[in-house]
């Protein structure tokens, strides 16, 4: 799981991202060949994970992970790098200026989200004005395309030529065959309100977008938590009412809207946890843990967590008839912890 983020200069896109990816101690790295590139991942902590740690007692525990990139600041508007490189990522974090600036530049975050988000559909137009182009070329050399495609990209180009984002039509936006466009405006979207240390309220706007999540983060100050010890953040944020950290609060908000669910194996002495869409078959899911386990996939022996933690032990939620065997058609819930049973 990957997002980007993305913003206008002097947003403090850098400093959301070192926030985020300096919480859990990681060292973010830099992409040689992409201009100060920049990728983080982080642990997706999870209680649940903690509770099975101390009932097995495994040799390797081995968390969920998030993974975050700021993109080089290469240009701006239309086939920017920065927007390009954001392509390849699962949603966005669109980080919005919210402080007075260097050089006494007054924040006006409404104006900003929607300057940005105007380079976005124009990035967007350009690439199904491309595609169109290039469809009709093929036409005209003989070569039929596909009219489910052409007439998807068709209602883009309406909704972008009428300055709209793509989410405004979720069933457009997620259309399988549009995938590979990598639409920017297609994407799940989280705003982040990056506020000045002492502002915790979240400004009043005019017009705010349909299908995304707001949030206000004061990014400096998360800044300043990620590189303190446990017991110094604790003090800091009860003294700026900061009740939990800007990472959990993004990771919780990122999995939402992408609609992503964990699950959990234990196999060879180790827990871990995987990360699959909401509505994954549990063949699919076999697959994620290993491919092998997909192919010769028998059954899944399933208890859900809530079950589990109720019960006490694995020994007693089978005792109960917690323990289920589901087939590949079974759809995984969030918490479920599975045994696949398989044979190649």
């Amino acid at each position: 799981m990957k997002l980007g983020i993305v913003g206008l200069p002097q947003s403090g896109k850098s400093t959301i991202f070192e926030a985020l990816t300096g919480a859990r101690g990681e060292d973010p790295t830099r992409r040689p060949g992409k201009t100060d590139q920049r990728i983080g991942t982080v642990r997706v902590v999870d209680k649940r994970l903690d509770f099975l740690k101390e009932i097995v007692q495994p040799k390797k525990t081995t968390y969920a992970q998030v993974e975050y990139l700021l993109p080089a600041e290469i240009g701006a508007g239309p086939g920017s790098g920065g927007l390009n490189q954001a392509r390849v990522c699962d949603a966005l974090i669109h980080v919005v200026r919210n402080f007075v600036a260097p050089g006494g530049l007054s924040p006006a975050p409404e104006r900003d989200f929607w300057k940005y988000e105007e380079e976005m559909i124009l990035n967007d137009l350009v690439v199904a004005e491309k595609r169109i182009e290039r469809m009709d070329l093929d036409l005209k050399r003989g070569k039929k395309p596909d009219p489910d495609e052409h007439n998807l990209i068709k209602s883009c180009l309406s909704l972008l030529e009428d300055n709209q984002p793509l989410r405004k039509d979720p069933q457009l936006a997620t259309a399988p065959k549009l995938r590979g466009f990598t639409f920017l405006t297609a994407k799940p979207q989280l705003v982040i309100i990056n506020n000045d240390d002492d502002d915790e309220s979240m400004p009043e706007w005019k017009l705010r977008p349909e299908n995304v999540e707001m949030m206000m983060v004061r990014g400096r100050l998360e800044k300043d938590i990620a590189s303190m010890s446990p017991e110094e953040a604790e003090e800091f944020m009860a003294e700026f009412h900061i009740e939990e950290s800007a990472l959990d609060r993004v990771i919780r908000t990122s999995y939402a809207i992408l609609d992503r669910i964990s699950f959990f194996t234990i196999v060879n002495q180790e827990i871990r946890a995987w990360t699959v869409p909401a509505g994954t078959p549990a063949v699919k899911a076999a697959g994620t843990v290993h491919s092998d386990m997909e192919r010769g996939f028998i059954r899944a022996e399933t208890v859900s967590f809530e079950d589990l933690k109720a019960h006490g032990s694995f020994q007693e939620a089978k005792k109960a008839g917690a323990v289920r065997l589901e087939g590949k058609d079974y759809l995984v819930q969030d918490g479920d912890i599975i045994n696949f049973r398989f044979n190649i």
